[in-house]
């Protein structure tokens, strides 16, 4: 059973306010991009709908516009890279809370707490300075909590055994639980887009051979074909196909991260413990990011 249980509202407040910051930019950006898609299908059925109507012309002229006024938005205020800034420094401040908590290099003489406490603190304003672009996005409310928690300090003054014990429970396992979690939720998603995608394209292809045999009967093609790469263009921003990969990846190495904790015995084992886990953390959002860039 741990002393200590340690969550993420016991993390400092920098975190709260880039954590929350990245959510709600993820929010605008997908439900931005999904009302996007949605009016093009409409303005492509609208025409359809009132072939010889001006007003339905109008309606559908107007509706892209607003797509247009969508793109335009989505272009100028980019919420997408406040939302992986906003992840960056989230995962960071984690990252260095969770190595000052277990007395991991650089935060590892446990005999000087105010000399670590201030280089926690000065890597905390690195890591706000070197994102300052985010610092209009991120809340005030969470960024005035104290940047070390009691629950941190609590943590840090345990016996090697028992950090070893939080650890494994609230670092380790939370991120197994939350790797594993994430990646059969893309797989499901990616197979659930993939067969309404071929769905649609299926029923654009019956459409066009049904008009070989009836040239007068129209159907409305362009109208599913919009669909079609409407369901694609989702399923590419989503990217449920290449998480599921990073995501699975992650968890089978946090299971083999979790192995290596049986040889921890002393300060220095366990220092170097929780620097490999943490690089190991950090290389999946890494690598991630870097893919986006590309």
């Amino acid at each position: 059973m741990c002393k200590v249980k340690v969550s993420s509202k016991d993390l400092p407040g920098l975190y709260q306010s880039a954590d929350s910051c990245s959510v709600r930019a993820q929010k605008v950006y997908f439900r931005s991009l999904m009302w996007y898609l949605l009016l093009l299908i409409v303005a492509a059925l609208l025409p359809y709908l009132a072939k010889y109507d001006a007003m339905g012309a109008l309606a559908s002229a107007v509706l892209f516009l607003v797509t247009l006024g969508i793109l335009i938005f989505l272009r100028a205020k980019r919420p997408d890279d406040i939302w992986y800034n906003g992840r960056a420094v989230a995962e960071s401040v984690k990252t260095i809370s969770w190595r000052w908590m277990m007395r991991a290099d650089p935060y590892h003489h446990a005999d000087t707490l105010d000399s670590v406490s201030r280089d926690f603190i000065r890597d905390l304003r690195k890591i706000l300075s070197h994102n300052e672009n985010l610092s209009h996005s991120l809340e005030a409310h969470s960024g005035v909590k104290e940047p070390i928690t009691d629950r941190m300090r609590a943590c840090r003054r345990l016996s090697i055994q028992d950090r070893l014990a939080v650890y494994k429970n609230y670092r380790i396992q939370d991120q197994a639980s939350f790797y594993s979690g994430k990646a059969e939720f893309n797989k499901r998603r990616a197979s659930r887009w993939f067969w309404a995608s071929v769905a649609l394209h299926s029923l654009a292809i019956i459409m066009l051979l049904y008009r070989i045999k009836e040239p007068t009967f129209i159907f409305p093609i362009e109208v599913v074909a919009t669909a079609a790469g409407a369901a694609l263009a989702w399923l590419q921003a989503k990217k449920h196909n290449e998480l599921n990969s990073a995501y699975s990846l992650a968890a089978h190495e946090i299971v083999l991260i979790d192995g290596e904790a049986l040889s921890v015995n002393d300060e220095k084992e366990l220092s170097d413990f929780v620097v490999s886990s943490e690089a190991a953390f950090s290389r999946e959002h890494t690598q991630w990011a870097a893919r986006r860039i590309d």
